[in-house]
């Protein structure tokens, strides 16, 4: 019988996924429910999250919901203390829930940006506040937590977003480095453009700061269409899979390494590749008069 010092891959795991109910969160939490994990379905969304854990029930897996806001550090140091009485063990934490308000920065008030790094940031320091010391105990353990390709690349007019996506890739790979040596796993997750309700406004805890007529929404829908939105049940196979092998940084769709690269070798480049976009967007949108 395997070590119950030894982390568990996925059968017989126990993991907790933040923004646990809708896009993302629910498309890890059902796979890893189909891998043998029990997970604990988080989100604020409590009447969702019920729903997606009812589901997995029904098919066969063990899953629970429950009501956390990841701002609330007590609350998330409870949940972590209460999972790991439960199961024994706490394999996994999935630091995944996630906003965006978007709009350049001139249009933010200062709750904007307080919000934005409270839930992106914050919400992923207070997950690994909670967990790490538990792992540390148990000598094992994994934490994955969710940035984005904006994490790697300039991003005018989803600045806030994009400061937040960069701290929580440098926050990653340096726990990485430091908790290696201790048993515990820490890994990256940097989506591309997967289908999920952040497409749509921001979430549900989102928003868009310009106002756009359903004629340029429908063109902002367009925009999106061209870069071939993963289904998230095909992002979450793709992301387990790196996560079973101990991947550091997990880049899927794989073909958005690309933008990785040029950032890389050359940060003046991406930076101008950025603001060309950034401009032919807005004036496709009809945000910024044609030239």
């Amino acid at each position: 019988m395997e070590s119950n010092k030894t982390i568990r891959i996925f059968d017989g795991a126990t993991a907790i996924i933040t923004g646990g109910a809708s896009g993302i969160g629910r498309a890890l939490a059902e796979e890893l429910a189909k891998r043998g994990c029990e997970v604990m379905v988080v989100d604020l969304q409590i009447a969702l999250a019920q729903e997606v854990a009812a589901k997995i029930r029904a098919s066969g897996g063990k899953a629970k919901a429950a009501k956390v806001d990841v701002t609330d550090f007590p609350a998330m140091r409870k949940l972590v203390k209460e999972t790991v009485k439960r199961f024994g063990r706490l394999d996994y934490i999935f630091n995944n829930a996630g906003i965006v308000i978007g709009g350049g920065v001139n249009l933010y008030g200062i709750a904007d940006w307080h919000k934005v790094i409270d839930v992106n940031l914050c919400g992923v320091i207070n997950g690994i506040q909670a967990a790490y010391r538990i792992m540390l105990e148990q000598g094992f353990g994994h934490i994955v937590n969710t940035a984005s390709m904006a994490g790697f690349m300039p991003g005018p007019g989803n600045t806030v977003y994009t400061m937040t996506k960069h701290g929580v890739v440098g926050l990653s790979t340096s726990l990485r480095g430091e908790a290696a040596q201790m048993g515990v796993r820490v890994s990256v997750v940097c989506p591309g453009v997967i289908r999920t309700p952040i497409l749509e406004g921001g979430g549900r805890y989102g928003k868009m700061l310009v106002d756009m007529s359903p004629d340029q929404q429908q063109r902002m829908s367009e925009m999106f269409e061209k870069l071939k939105p993963m289904p998230p049940h095909i992002f979450a196979r793709k992301v387990l899979n790196a996560v079973a092998k101990n991947k550091a940084i997990i880049i899927v769709p794989a073909w958005w390494r690309v933008f990785w690269w040029i950032n890389r070798l050359s940060p003046a480049l991406g930076i101008f590749l950025a603001q060309r976009s950034f401009q032919h967007n807005l004036k496709k949108l009809g945000l910024l008069p044609m030239q």
